[in-house]
């Protein structure tokens, strides 16, 4: 039966209470303590069977009960002074407030997934829970930045085991009207819509925003009454769900649409970021939007799109970097893309490394670096590993000189922080680490926490997680649970008991097994008399990744096999709940990624900000971060075979764990405290609390990508775009004049051996026919020779112009010899122009031929 009238029912609120209406519809809430607390105080019980939602718990909670409450003086008192700090913290001065820097004024953050909360499943794991945090940071430091993803009626999965341990999914819709979200709507009422054009049909989207702070995020949902076609309509049903095309149209709504809704509201951002590869279509809609504002060419407005992308890549795994079929593409893109002045040949080779004439696949990762100017990894070893695996998109540059930086990820402290820590951080270091997480002097004071103090909070907080994991697990299981099942999970854990945290997606290069390879020896260090310990195991497989389930089943059936239920847990159902429980609750968090395929790693951060101790494989941010007394590093870092690899790396966790980790842990004093072990707790807080907030990682965006792709863009957009037409211009004189172009002689003068400390000199003549000498840069490379006769690691230093050859300019620069041992030089000619943040950019380069 389908109504012929649709209308929402607000609660009936009584009015002491009506600021909880707007203290819900917006995500503050969800990272302040006491905020949280007020909504748990109203039912505890619907708090948790609303899945800690305050707009489903409003419309739940029974009228009696919001009488008694509006009739209870104090809970009035606490409701209006969370709202108070909620009103005063929305118009406070800001870090972006008192900066000094050209920013931008708005800035347009597109991802596919969103983590803001558990009760809002926009996200399937670390990519989503990332760019949540990158939100409340914003916010919280002021920044004019805002969210552009997808409104997902069925979101993610919720996991469940079958009784052989193989991963099931279940989907549940959403009621957006239950959400703390608000469709954007014209001033008659009607929504704010958007299309997209594919081949099924013109595919329709609404627009939500939710509140993240000061943050607002925009959701396309497809789920509207214009798309009567279930193929349009299901676009955006479910998180990286369905066949190719959906993908593909999931895709070009999230960029193309993007950009289109931004438009629809009246939102021209002046700096875009691409937060994986998944909404690099945003690209096209954004050149074409540049093309429509200023009367520009395609590729006039190619280059405003690039002088103002910022583009962040998330794994150095292949299969994490999205590749469409050209083939499967061309039905979605080929008419659009043409209507815009780009060919499709010209497109495809967007998407493409090689110079074949015709790709077969697209890549959105290489679409997103071609089309963009800031680029980068997510861990300094990332940034490295990314260079090297997409160096071919620059071929004529060395790997070294790939434009592709590494700002290494954080989380947003207050959401992650548990309260009892937070209480004793505020009572010992002051509460400066509340408002300016990413200062290391907000920190400084955490070596003088009392070790008792530290140690009781941390115990608190163990007792809590094994309290939640019992009860985690028998409300999954309750309705099919024997006697001695019943028996098993009450006995489950031990709240004395050195507890391990393993929590991540299952895949393959995770090495969820490694800490079970050896049955026998996890056994006997597991139950060692006087020194147990436990296990507690949590992550999702992608739907279709059988290998990620049969690991997952196989991790099940090994702890059945060795009757380590009661010390060996795996929790069900992974999300950003579970996550607290486990990052604030064990005594170490490990992680076993197979090196080096960690970008970064972030839920090792969210435990360190709460003092938990990290043992890692040293990969993604712990490579950066392991100072010998901050937590343990698995192996030195060495890279080997798989087969031989696993086990060493298993090998060495397990005498870590059995001869270093637990024997620090039992070591107590008269008064039960281990002190070098809270002493290494202290010292992980000091140096990894600031270092890996999401504060820092916002502030780095800012001042390294933000403002910097800000100035680009506004030299360049300059009387009506004039900029990006001399910048198309000049690249057409280089190309049509560049195969002239070489190093004619080089001179080299310098004492032979020469030592550390003395200069060389290079005098070259280059040939640049009609090319202005001021539009090259001629550089000489300096450094050691490697094993393939290369020069690496390199510094270059510019040459400058001394005069005339036979027409050619001659150009002379001198490099200092700071280390010792086989060393060379060259010379290299690159195009300069001031729009160019690095020589890569130049897309191009001539280097001196040896004799």
């Amino acid at each position: 039966m389908r109504p012929i009238s649709t209308f929402v029912v607000a609660p009936s609120i009584p009015e002491p209470l009506t600021p909880l209406v707007e203290l819900s519809r917006n995500f503050w809430w969800c990272w302040d303590t006491e905020a949280t607390r007020l909504w748990s105080h109203i039912s505890a019980s619907l708090w948790e069977h609303t899945h800690h939602n305050p707009v489903a718990l409003l419309q739940a909670v029974s009228s009696e009960r919001l009488m008694e409450l509006a009739a209870d003086a104090d809970f009035v008192a606490r409701c209006s002074e969370v709202v108070r700090r909620f009103r005063a913290y929305m118009t406070s001065d800001t870090w972006f407030t008192h900066h000094t820097l050209q920013m931008p004024s708005c800035i347009a953050y597109f991802c596919a997934e969103f983590g803001v909360h558990e009760s809002f499943q926009m996200y399937s794991g670390g990519l989503g829970v990332l760019a949540g945090d990158h939100l409340k940071s914003a916010s919280d430091l002021g920044l004019p930045l805002l969210g552009i993803g997808l409104l997902y009626q069925e979101g993610y999965f919720r996991q469940y085991l079958t009784e052989s341990g193989w991963q099931n999914e279940q989907y549940a819709e959403m009621d957006f009207h239950a959400l703390p979200i608000q469709r954007m709507n014209h001033h008659d009422g009607s929504p704010v819509s958007i299309s997209v054009d594919f081949p099924a049909g013109t595919c329709h989207a609404h627009i939500w925003r939710a509140m993240v702070g000061r943050v607002p995020l925009y959701l396309l949902d497809t789920n509207v009454p214009a798309n009567t076609d279930p193929v349009l309509r299901d676009v955006t049903d479910r998180l990286y769900g369905g066949s190719v095309d959906t993908r593909i149209m999931q895709e070009l709504m999230l960029g193309i649409g993007g950009m289109k809704a931004l438009k629809a509201l009246g939102i021209q951002p002046d700096v875009c970021h691409i937060n994986e590869g998944h909404a690099a279509f945003f690209l096209l809609e954004r050149t074409h939007q540049f093309m429509e504002r200023f009367s520009l060419t395609f590729p006039e407005a190619w280059k405003l799109t690039r002088s103002s992308t910022a583009f962040t890549t998330h794994t150095p795994v292949p299969a994490g970097n999205e590749v469409f079929p050209v083939a499967e593409l061309e039905p979605y893109l080929r008419r659009y893309s043409e209507s815009i002045g780009l060919s499709w040949s010209d497109f495809t080779h967007l998407g493409t490394a090689s110079a074949t004439s015709a790709p077969a696949e697209f890549s959105m990762t290489v679409f997103g670096l071609k089309g963009s100017t800031f680029r980068n990894g997510v861990s300094a070893l990332h940034g490295e590993v990314a260079r090297q695996m997409w160096k071919s998109v620059w071929p004529d540059f060395p790997v070294d000189e790939v434009p592709i930086g590494g700002i290494v990820n954080g989380v947003h402290t207050p959401t992650w922080v548990a309260p009892e820590l937070g209480h004793v951080y505020d009572a010992v270091i002051g509460t400066d680490w509340r408002l300016r997480p990413w200062d290391a002097s907000s920190w400084q004071g955490a070596g003088s926490i009392p070790d008792e103090s530290l140690w009781r909070a941390h115990e608190m907080r163990r007792h809590r997680l094994i309290h939640g994991v019992r009860r985690h697990v028998m409300l999954k299981h309750h309705a099919a649970l024997s006697e001695r099942q019943s028996e098993i999970i009450e006995e489950m854990l031990r709240p004395d008991v050195l507890t391990i945290g393993f929590a991540r997606r299952f895949a393959t290069y995770k090495r969820a097994d490694l800490l079970l390879s050896n049955m026998d020896r996890l056994a006997s260090i597991a139950t060692r008399t006087g020194r147990p310990l436990q296990i507690v195991l949590a992550g999702k497989a992608h739907p279709k990744d059988l290998m990620g389930k049969e690991l997952i089943q196989e991790v099940h059936r090994r702890v059945r096999a060795h009757g380590l239920e009661r010390s060996v847990v795996f929790l069900e159902d992974y999300d950003m709940d579970i996550a607290r429980l486990l990052v604030r609750g064990c005594d170490v968090w490990l992680n076993t990624p197979r090196r080096p395929h960690e970008a970064s790693g972030t839920s090792g951060m969210k435990a360190a900000v709460n003092g938990v101790l990290h043992c890692s494989i040293l990969d993604g941010w712990w490579a950066e971060a392991y100072d010998g007394r901050n937590g343990w590093a698995i192996g030195r870092g060495e890279v080997a075979s798989e087969q031989e690899q696993d086990a060493s790396d298993s090998a060495a966790l397990y005498d870590l764990l059995e001869y270093e980790i637990a024997p620090m842990f039992y070591e107590r004093d008269a008064m039960g405290v281990p002190r070098r072990w809270v002493e290494r707790m202290k010292h992980n807080i000091v140096t990894n609390a600031w270092r890996f907030s999401s504060h820092r990682m916002v502030g780095d965006y800012a001042q390294q990508a933000y403002a910097v792709l800000h100035e680009r863009q506004q030299n360049m957009i300059r009387d009506h775009a004039q900029g990006a037409r001399e910048l198309l211009h000049f690249e057409s004189e280089i190309a049509r004049n560049w195969p002239a172009v070489r190093v004619v002689s080089v001179s080299v003068r310098g004492h032979q051996p020469a030592h550390i400390g003395e200069r060389l000199t290079a005098t070259a003549r280059v040939h640049i026919g009609s090319i202005r000498p001021e539009d090259v840069r001629v550089e000489l490379i300096h450094g050691p020779i490697d094993a393939r006769s290369e020069i690496r690691p390199q510094s270059s230093q510019i040459m400058h112009m001394i005069g005339m050859e036979d027409g050619d300019p001659v150009f002379e620069g001198s490099s200092t010899c700071t280390t010792s041992g086989y060393q060379g030089c060259t010379v290299r000619i690159v195009p300069s122009h001031p729009a160019y943040a690095s020589s890569a950019d130049a897309d191009r380069a001539t280097y001196a031929h040896p004799a």
